[in-house]
């Protein structure tokens, strides 16, 4: 699993769906995940740290983990079937932790309101991440092929032979 943070909402240009941009740690790799509107603004309101007048949804979710002593310990995004991404809540009570099904994005919501952290399954990110830093990803391509060129037999000698020779 790679820890994920939240870069911001964006907008298909075609159909002007939200999409929420999750960022691996290192800049590299970017996850994006269509939304809905309503859980684009709490996102959003989360990012802006906004507080609306009563609470919302996501809000009151937070406040009832609050009243019940209950602690999001992370979310999960875990996968993606049908281009629909599936996503747990790790809470915890106690000694008692708890996996609860979720979107996402309501999932993304509560954890930024918690300061949660947010993981992403690697499968995950292997088939829907895209790149961040394409210049980055090419000089790492090149210094592996750099790595590999250089490559002779006695690089590859055995380990652990000397150490055999002292017992």
């Amino acid at each position: 699993m790679l820890e994920m943070k939240v870069a911001g909402i964006a907008l298909d240009a075609a159909t002007r769906s939200p999409i929420v941009l999750l960022r691996d740690t290192t800049d590299r790799r970017q996850l994006p995940i269509y939304i809905g509107q309503d859980q684009a603004r709490a996102i959003i309101n989360a990012l802006e740290n906004q507080a609306p007048p009563r609470p919302l949804t996501h809000d009151l979710m937070v406040n009832m983990l609050d009243e019940w002593n209950l602690t999001l310990e992370r979310v999960v995004i875990h996968s993606l079937q049908d281009n629909t991404f599936y996503a747990i809540l790790t809470v915890r009570q106690g000694e008692v932790k708890k996996e609860i099904d979720a979107r996402p994005s309501d999932a993304i919501a509560i954890a930024l309101r918690t300061n949660s952290p947010i993981w992403v399954m690697e499968e995950v990110i292997a088939d829907a991440s895209i790149p961040v830093d394409r210049d980055a990803d090419e000089a790492e391509r090149q210094a592996f092929r750099d790595f590999l060129e250089n490559l002779s037999p006695h690089d590859f000698k055995q380990r652990g032979r000397s150490s055999s020779s002292e017992a």
